[in-house]
């Protein structure tokens, strides 16, 4: 078995409420290494905490000794609910602050929380960032508010082959007003997101507090589709979370 291998098989799956609902998450732990910090992702609208972005960026994080939390939102993955019913982006919130309270609340990490979050799922993050009082922040294609997310919706476009339907509205946000004093934050964005405009990193950036990073991956697009730019992401994700999170 590979040191890869060996350290990826150190997972313990942990359930948690989230209001009236049981969600599902995976907790990959670091051997020979107590109380590690540790990092919770958020994923995407469409996505599961299965991604494959999630998966690498936890393999490259247990390889600093930095144990790393990936769930499904409500609705998604394993969780309890019917995606088409609850899916809104306050639901997200919550699930994501009861996922870092029972992260917490198992006694196998440390005190130090680093947040992941992909597309809406950086939107959450970003959210609750300075509520949840973390470390460290790492975000990819993040939006500030929700109008490109409810358009894409209300034209059809954005959403998997025979996904179930939401409502848009639900989608609609606006987390402006909530960055000024987030720091420790890398953001990465494609050049070429047809989805979320790269625009929105450039407004992250300026509105964050230093120390801050911000990543443009070459001819990127929203899924993050090209290996180099999923390597340069996974690298330097965890890296900039080792050198936030000691």
């Amino acid at each position: 078995m590979s040191e890869t291998e060996s350290i990826i098989s150190t997972t313990q799956d942990i359930s948690f409420n989230s209001g009236d609902f049981q969600l599902k998450g995976t907790l990959h732990l670091p051997p020979n290494s107590a109380l590690p910090p540790v990092v919770i992702g958020s994923h995407g609208l469409f996505s599961t905490g299965d991604s494959p972005k999630q998966i690498a960026l936890a393999e490259k994080c247990l390889e600093f000794g930095i144990a790393y939390f990936r769930f499904d939102h409500r609705g998604c993955g394993g969780s309890d609910g019917v995606f088409g019913e609850v899916t809104a982006f306050e639901n997200r919130r919550r699930d994501l602050l009861s996922a870092i309270s029972a992260v917490r609340a198992t006694e196998k990490t440390g005190d130090v929380t680093g947040l992941f979050g992909s597309s809406l799922g950086g939107a959450v993050v970003l959210s609750v960032a300075l509520e949840a009082d973390v470390a460290a922040v790492v975000t990819y294609a993040a939006p500030l508010d929700g109008n490109r997310i409810v358009q894409h919706l209300k034209n059809g476009k954005g959403a998997p082959h025979n996904h179930p339907k939401i409502d848009p509205e639900a989608l609609r946000f606006d987390i402006s007003d909530r960055i000024d004093g987030i720091h420790h934050i890398l953001i990465v964005h494609g050049d070429s997101d047809r989805i979320i405009s790269s625009s929105e990193a450039h407004r992250i950036y300026q509105k964050a507090r230093m120390p801050k990073r911000l990543i443009m991956l070459r001819n990127g697009d929203h899924p993050m589709s090209l290996p180099e730019n999923q390597e340069k992401f996974v690298r330097e994700a965890a890296l900039w979370f080792k050198s936030a999170m000691k």
